[in-house]
């Protein structure tokens, strides 16, 4: 049965970046997979913007591209601030809050004890706390944390390269549906022993979500012709349709984000790209939206 929200917004969440940190074109690449595209070939850094039934906004990580992305989003009055984890292109844009550009006040900034230690220790992003940009709110996975009568989210902790902090993915959970925002993890097997689950379908059916967001940083182990996939682990794409197969009644809707600048399914007309949707699977669209 489907509730009516409090205020006069339809809970939703929009996908304002799809790209890996490094984004598309990736700086100082000259590969082909770079080079000559146009503007509308530009992917921002992976970030996901909440509307809540206020019109107010929620934005999960603080990328450099945020200008064009809360362009792309509209301009919601910011509320709050949510952090995954402390890698570059998910938190080079925290400055951006600060007086010289936002001059924010008050903004509740959710994220794990480990990324708000790294906060309190980078003189900057301390700096900002002591001026009141942020309110630090710490998660921790299974916590519950509403953003608003009709939002909450939930952390779930997944193995992650932990050089600065660790990982926790979040749940947005609406008054009709629920969305999972996982756009890093290290690998399946190990994200899924973490949570006892045998297999991709029953991890997101204890969850209880609707729609995954999901790591699709590489198609496949080999695309990385200078670093080995073991120096940035990523479940590649072909392993995770390996896992999943086709898509199936009562299944989640799956999309895959946070591609690297050299994965072909950036491409709609690539023949992977044609794998993913052939299978009933997404590849996300910056500007997508879902309705919570």
């Amino acid at each position: 049965m489907s509730l009516t929200p409090i205020g006069s917004f339809m809970p939703t969440v929009t996908l304002l970046g799809t790209a890996q940190d490094g984004g598309r074109p990736q700086p100082g690449c000259q590969r082909p997979c770079c080079a000559d595209l146009g503007a509308a070939d530009v992917r921002h850094p992976v970030s996901l913007g909440i509307t809540d039934e206020h019109g107010q906004g929620h934005l999960i990580e603080a990328t450099r591209a945020m200008g064009e992305q809360l362009k792309m989003w509209g301009h919601p009055p910011l509320q709050s601030v949510l952090l995954t984890h402390a890698h570059f292109g998910h938190v080079d844009g925290l400055g951006l809050f600060g007086r010289e550009t936002l001059n924010a006040r008050g903004l509740n900034l959710y994220a794990s004890s480990s990324m708000l230690s790294l906060i309190d220790a980078t003189p900057q992003w301390a700096l900002m706390m002591e001026q009141g940009v942020f309110t630090p709110i710490s998660v921790s996975t299974g916590s519950e944390h509403a953003l608003s009568e009709n939002i909450t989210v939930v952390p779930v902790v997944v193995p992650h390269r932990a050089e600065l902090s660790d990982m926790h993915a979040f749940i947005v959970r609406g008054p009709n549906r629920s969305l999972l925002f996982l756009p890093d993890h290290d690998r399946w097997q190990e994200t899924l022993d973490h949570h006892g689950a045998p297999s991709i379908r029953s991890w997101l059916t204890a969850l209880k979500v609707d729609i995954a967001l999901i790591d699709g940083t590489f198609w496949s182990a080999d695309e990385l012709s200078s670093r080995t996939q073991h120096e940035v682990p990523h479940p590649p794409v072909s392993e995770t349709l390996e896992r999943l197969g086709p898509r199936t009644e009562g299944d989640p809707e799956i999309v895959f984000i946070h591609m690297n600048h050299t994965n072909p399914i950036h491409r709609p007309d690539s023949d992977e790209h044609g794998q993913v949707t052939a299978l009933g699977w997404s590849v996300g669209e910056q500007g997508m939206t879902f309705t919570l």
